[in-house]
């Protein structure tokens, strides 16, 4: 899949913050700053243990709510599954969730965000924040 974001600084933002990277979180960040998918948690552990057992399922579940309150992450709660992550700079974009497989897919709408804007406006209002989750499933081939 490819990504509407950049590479993120995950290190950086904790360092900013105060927080000391310790081994087991510098491995969590490496595998966030590398991947491209909405991974849950328990996904990011499985993926952090396959380099250093030694690292905790609590230690992710920190790591990631430090990353979401320094504003690094997005939590989404896609279709009341497990919250799944993803970086939180670069370009806005919305999701369509396949129910069947789980997968992700990225998109951007210049002709969703300008109806978005003319709703809000025709109803009075400025958006401040919004997110826009489609559920699909692939087609059939005729």
């Amino acid at each position: 899949m490819e990504t509407m974001n950049h590479k993120p600084d995950y290190e950086k933002e904790l360092r900013d913050a105060g927080i000391r990277i310790t081994r087991p979180r510098r491995v969590i960040l490496d595998i966030l700053s590398g991947t491209e998918d909405h991974p849950d948690a328990m996904e990011i552990f499985r993926r952090a243990v396959s380099v250093d057992s030694s690292i905790s399922l609590s230690t992710v579940y920190r790591t990631m709510k430090l990353l979401e309150e320094r504003g690094a992450i997005h939590r989404h709660a896609f279709n009341g599954g497990p919250s799944r992550f993803e970086q939180a700079s670069g370009v806005h974009h919305d999701h369509l969730i396949d129910i069947e497989t789980g997968d992700v897919v990225e998109f951007r709408s210049d002709r969703i965000e300008k109806l978005q804007e003319e709703i809000a406006r025709s109803l009075g209002y400025d958006i401040v924040h919004h997110r826009l989750e489609l559920y699909g499933r692939k087609r059939k081939k005729a």
